[in-house]
C-alpha cells in the first residue's frame, strides 16, 4: 500500500474562527464514543456552563491524544516547558487589580 496525500478543503466561518474560551474539560465515554465538554469557570461564580461539546469515536479520540502530545512537544521545544499547577500551588491570576485563584 502506498501513502497518498489527500488535500482537504476546510472552511472556517467568522463566528467559529473567533473561538470559545474554556478553562475546564470534562471527558466521559461509552463503548462507542468519547464526549468532551468544554466549560468556562469564572472566579466567584458558583455555576459554570458547558460552552462546547465534541463527540468523537474512540479511534478519533486516540488520534486527538497523539496529535496533542506531538503539538505540546513542539511547543515546549520552542517556548519552554508548560508548568502544571496543583491546588497547593495555584497560578496567580489578576482580575481588575485584585488577585484571585482560577
Amino acid at each position: 500500500m502506498t501513502d497518498q496525500k489527500v488535500e482537504l478543503d476546510i472552511e472556517l466561518n467568522e463566528e467559529v474562527a473567533q473561538g470559545t474560551y474554556a478553562n475546564l474539560a470534562v471527558i466521559s465515554h461509552s463503548a462507542s464514543e468519547f464526549v468532551l465538554d468544554f466549560v468556562r469557570m469564572m472566579p466567584g461564580m458558583p455555576k459554570a456552563r458547558v460552552k462546547s461539546r465534541i463527540i468523537l469515536t474512540p479511534e478519533h479520540a486516540k488520534r486527538l491524544l497523539l496529535s496533542l502530545q506531538e503539538n505540546i512537544a513542539r511547543y515546549e521545544n520552542i517556548v519552554g516547558k508548560i508548568e502544571m499547577h496543583t491546588p497547593e500551588t495555584p497560578p496567580i491570576v489578576g482580575f481588575g487589580g485584585g488577585f484571585g485563584q482560577a
